[in-house]
This record gives C-alpha cells, sequence and structure tokens, in this order.
C-alpha cells in the first residue's frame, strides 16, 4: 500500500513534528509510508503534480490555521485527478466541528481528531488487513455513502509507546526540529486548545535523555520544544536543562515555552551556567490588564514575571522572547498601549506583537458574541474587533507591530531605537509615531532594503524629533557596524576622514594591538585584518552609555569627541548577534 503523509509548513525551514510522530508509531508499516513536505508558498500546481506522480492509495494532510484553506483547495482537485485515493485529514484545525467540514467538503474521506499515532495506524490495518472495521476505531469522523459517523474519542497515549520521531537528519539538520516532552497544559487559557486537555502527560527522563543525545550528537542548528508549558513540572525541566548543561555541544539551540512567572530562583541561578545561546525562552505575557487577564482565565502575576525576566537578563546567556497579543477581550487601546510599554520596558531580545486568532474549540471561540469579538471566518480567523478595540485602532496597532518586527526584533538598529526612545514619552508613542510616518510617506507599499531602512529612521527622526541628529547618524553608523563589515553607507552618514586613514592602517600593523584585541588573527597580514576587522572613528563617544546599558542601569551620556571603536567580526555576541567592539587608541 502506497501511503502519503503531507502537510504545508508556513516555512521550508519548519518541519513536521506530527508527520514524524506517526510514521515513527506505525513501525509495521514504515516501508509504505512516505512524508511529503510543501509549503504554504508553493504554486498549487507544483504541489498537484508531485502528489500525482506517488499515486497515493492513502493521503493524509496534518491541518493547521495557516494551511488549512490551501489544503482544502488542493483536494477538491487531487480527487478529480487521483479519485480513488483515500484522503484522510487530521491535526488541530480538523479536530473541532469536523462533521460540518465533511458536510461541506465532500471529498474528505475521514477526520483524525484528537491524537493521530493509534489512530493513524488502526486506520491502515482497516484498508490494508480489513481486520478493524471503521466503526471499532475510536477518534474518526468518516462518512458511509451520505451519513457521517463520529466515533468516541480516543483515550491518550503512553508517550513512552511513539518511538523516536526522527530517521534520517541529512535534509533536516539545518532546519527547525520540533521535539516534544509532554502533551496537554495544566493551564485554562481560553485562547488556546491547550487548555482543553488539562491532563499533561509525560515522556519518561530517560526517554528523553536518550531522544536529546540523538540531537546532540547530530549537532543539529536548532530544536524547539512543542511542550505548551514546559516548566509546568519543576522537576522535569530542571532534569532536561541540567542534561543539556552537562552534554552542550557547542552548536545546537534549545528553545522552550514556559510561564516565566513560576521560576524559581534556585532554577534562575542555575540556568545561569548555560553557555550562551545554549538555551531560548518564549514567555507569553499576553497582557498585563488584570480585568482582560480574568476574561482569559490565565494567572499571571506580571510583578513575578518582571523579576524573572530581569533575572535572567543578568545572566546575559539566555535570548529571551515574550509574546502580547493584541484584541484580547477587556482591553482597549489604553489598556493595550499600557501591557506593551510594561513588556517593552523589560527590554527582551525579542517581543512579538501578535493579534488575537479565535481558534475553533477555544473557549473565546464559545463565549465570542458575549464579548463582543468580531474575527475573520476563515483560518486563521484573526480578529476584526471588539467591544473595546474597533478595526481602526486595530489598524494602527498592524502598523505598530510591522514596526517592531522591522526595527526592533531584527536587532538591526538596537542603539539607534534604544538612543530615540528618550525622545519619546513612551515606547508605544515612538512606535505608534514611527508607523504613522512610515504610512504617510507610502513606505508600507513596498519592501525596502537595510540601507533605506536606516535611512527611513535618521529620516523620521530628523523631520520629528528635529534635534540631535548628528549623534543618532553616529549611533546609527554603530548599530551598522555591529552587524557586519559595512561596504556600502547612506549617503548622508559620515565616513572616516582622510586624516584618519594613516592612523587606521598603522594601528593593524601593529602586533601588540593585535595581541590585544585580535588574538585569532595573530600571523594574518594588516591587509587580510583590515578586511576582516573594522576600526570605525565616530565623532561622539557613547561607550559609557553603552556600558550603562549592558549594566542594566542606562545613564545617557554622550561626549562630543573623535572615538575609534574597532569591530571583531570572528568574535559574536550569542545573544543579540553583535560584533564584539573595544574602544581603541590610534
Amino acid at each position: 500500500m502506497n501511503i502519503i503523509l503531507s502537510t504545508l509548513n508556513a516555512k521550508y525551514i519548519h518541519t513536521s513534528l506530527a508527520l514524524n510522530s506517526i510514521k515513527s508509531y506505525c513501525t509495521n508499516y514504515k516501508n509504505d509510508i512516505k512524508i511529503v513536505e510543501f509549503t504554504i508558498n508553493h504554486q498549487e500546481n507544483y504541489i498537484l503534480n508531485e502528489i500525482y506522480k506517488l499515486q497515493p492509495d492513502i493521503l493524509g494532510f496534518s491541518c493547521y490555521i495557516w494551511n488549512i484553506e490551501n489544503i482544502l483547495e488542493l483536494i477538491k482537485i487531487i480527487k478529480k485527478i487521483l479519485p480513488h485515493t483515500i484522503i484522510i485529514l487530521g491535526g488541530p484545525e480538523v479536530s473541532y466541528d469536523g462533521e460540518t467540514l465533511m458536510e461541506k467538503y465532500k471529498d474528505i474521506d475521514i477526520i483524525v481528531f484528537g491524537e493521530g499515532e493509534q489512530t493513524f495506524y488502526d486506520i491502515i490495518e482497516h484498508f490494508k488487513k480489513g481486520n478493524k472495521s471503521l466503526e471499532e476505531i475510536d477518534g474518526i469522523i468518516y462518512r458511509i455513502g451520505e451519513k457521517i459517523i463520529k466515533n468516541k474519542p480516543r483515550m491518550p497515549l503512553n508517550l513512552d509507546d511513539i518511538p523516536f520521531v526522527y530517521e534520517n537528519f541529512s535534509d533536516i539538520r539545518n532546519r527547525i526540529i520540533y521535539y516534544e516532552t509532554s502533551r496537554g497544559c495544566p493551564y485554562n487559557c481560553q485562547y488556546c486548545l491547550s487548555s482543553i486537555e488539562d491532563r499533561v502527560r509525560f515522556l519518561s527522563l530517560d526517554r528523553v535523555y536518550s531522544d536529546l543525545q540523538r540531537f546532540l550528537d547530530e549537532r543539529v542548528k536548532q530544536v524547539k520544544f512543542v511542550d505548551r508549558t514546559f516548566n509546568a513540572s519543576k522537576n522535569h525541566a530542571l532534569a532536561i536543562w541540567k542534561y543539556l548543561i552537562e552534554n552542550d555541544n557547542g552548536i545546537t539551540n534549545f528553545h522552550f515555552e514556559i510561564a516565566g512567572e513560576i521560576l524559581e530562583d534556585d532554577i534562575i541561578e542555575f540556568l545561569s551556567k548555560a553557555r550562551p545561546g545554549l538555551f531560548q525562552f518564549e514567555i507569553g505575557v499576553q497582557t498585563t490588564n488584570k480585568e482582560t487577564l480574568k476574561n482569559i482565565s490565565r494567572k499571571m502575576d506580571f510583578k513575578k514575571l518582571k523579576k524573572v525576566v530581569q533575572s535572567i537578563q543578568k545572566g546575559k546567556n539566555i535570548h529571551q522572547h515574550l509574546d502580547l497579543i493584541a484584541g484580547l477581550p477587556g482591553e482597549d487601546y489604553k489598556s493595550f498601549r499600557n501591557s506593551f510599554n510594561d513588556v517593552h520596558n523589560l527590554y527582551p531580545e525579542q517581543l512579538q506583537l501578535g493579534f488575537l486568532k479565535v481558534l475553533k474549540g477555544s473557549g473565546l471561540w464559545k463565549k465570542a458574541k458575549q464579548y463582543g469579538l468580531v474575527y475573520k471566518d476563515k483560518a486563521p480567523y484573526e480578529i476584526l474587533f471588539t467591544r473595546e478595540l474597533n478595526y481602526k485602532e486595530m489598524l494602527k496597532l498592524k502598523m505598530i507591530e510591522e514596526m517592531v518586527e522591522t526595527y526592533y526584533n531584527s536587532t538591526h538598529f538596537y542603539y539607534s531605537i534604544r538612543y530615540m526612545l528618550h525622545f519619546f514619552d513612551t515606547p508605544f508613542d515612538f512606535y505608534e509615531a514611527l508607523g504613522e510616518y512610515w504610512e504617510k510617506e507610502g513606505y508600507h507599499h513596498v519592501k525596502h532594503n537595510k540601507i533605506k531602512l536606516y535611512t527611513i529612521l535618521y529620516e523620521f527622526f530628523k523631520n520629528t524629533v528635529q534635534e540631535k541628529e548628528e549623534i543618532l547618524k553616529e549611533i546609527l553608523k554603530f548599530d551598522m557596524c555591529l552587524m557586519e563589515k559595512v561596504k556600502k553607507v547612506p549617503e548622508w552618514m559620515p565616513i572616516n576622514e582622510e586624516k584618519y586613514k594613516l592612523r587606521i592602517r598603522n594601528f593593524y600593523k601593529n602586533k601588540e594591538n593585535i595581541e590585544k584585541y585580535l588574538p585569532n588573527l595573530i600571523g594574518f597580514s594588516s591587509k587580510t585584518i583590515s578586511h576582516i576587522a573594522h576600526l570605525e572613528v565616530f565623532l561622539v563617544d557613547f561607550t559609557y552609555w553603552i556600558k550603562s546599558i549592558k549594566a542594566g542601569k542606562e545613564i545617557l551620556k554622550i561626549e562630543k569627541k573623535p572615538t575609534p571603536i574597532l569591530f571583531d567580526y570572528n568574535s559574536k555576541d550569542n545573544i543579540l548577534g553583535h560584533a564584539t567592539f573595544y574602544k581603541v587608541t590610534i
């Protein structure tokens, strides 16, 4: 039997944990199953042609909010060109209200709702051996003639019964590899589907250690844990973090979604021992409005969370990603401004401003009318407006999101943004003003290269603040130099004056300078070193200000005097990706 498991990932760099988990579980039928992954950016005809060539007897799709519309369009055509292929859909996007979906789309033969491993195994047994009828398979919706039948839900699996899910790392070593050590969530957040299963099941630690060692031995780039609240069990989380710190291969990064407010001091102290870049933490703040937190059944003490985030920052070794959700019930524009400022003032390495998705089966989906939530009918069911937040305000937040993503999260403008914020009442006001300027100038119509993005930021500041622009020019240049050896700068940006060129050349020829600042380049010619490193003379000295930021006590002290700074691109910060730099004398 020819069985194809497929999905459309959001990006090429992503991999499908669900499909690999199903294949690994169906041990007896591994030779019958082939995983074929596409992305939502692939052309429809390309996907159809590739599937047709495979001539599947059974074709299963893993469905999510980002791909369900594409998949539903695909299967209508697939049934025309492969009329005898059994089409099976599974995943969170079809696990709720599946009967309605099957009534609307006659080309779906079976829907798997809930956990899919054992269910899919039973389906293969039915079609290959005929020793199990569809009526006996828990966790499916199917049709007999015009009648649609939903069987009882399947009992949860023992996670240790699922073998290690990845067979071959050759194609995925440099992609994001997803992994889970638990299913379920102890929390009851009403915007999330994980709250539906309140029982948390864990993979045994011995099994986890064995799996993690596979990743470490293969030296994969990143492993992203999909556990909904990784530190729901302190002992489970600590044991895994301890194993990863003790067995660190110096390459692999591990990403966890955690509840930051429940991290205790002893755990934070332990985590400070991790190699910089070993761990990433994603923390869902969502809102700091207490009434809204109550509406979404989320227990979160922001004071505790703030203390935890700041304590982790002191270790300078863990990348923190904090999330906010716009459009939650009970939060208006002013309240969201407060939530945004609360989170931004923590200066996480990444701040994600997302918009509520009213997911099928979630608590907010059931109470949408009660809360006045108006959202798109098609996936991803994004919020349009609420009782408290109108559509015009939502559009303003969309523009702020774009500014945050473009300028804050890229880290290419780290110190420039930090400097500009001093001229606005709050961070929200800065991004709001920048977004209004961006839209007024029509910059939202096209994409821009890096040089243009620096220019837009400079012009915005010059037109809006109308002071200190010469200082900002130098800081913008500094940000450019932090990311890469600058080969091209905007025409308005000052570059080294002719009088410094000889001094810079002599600096590279001085053996003591290389031994002190660039020991990894000892033995190279001064010309070669000048091509690898970069020495720039800035017209102002902002190094004290930068040191104060890194110390967590920002003092805006900038002096107008020539300041040579050396950038070492062979030594970069693992958290922000910035080059190591030194204030030098020439």
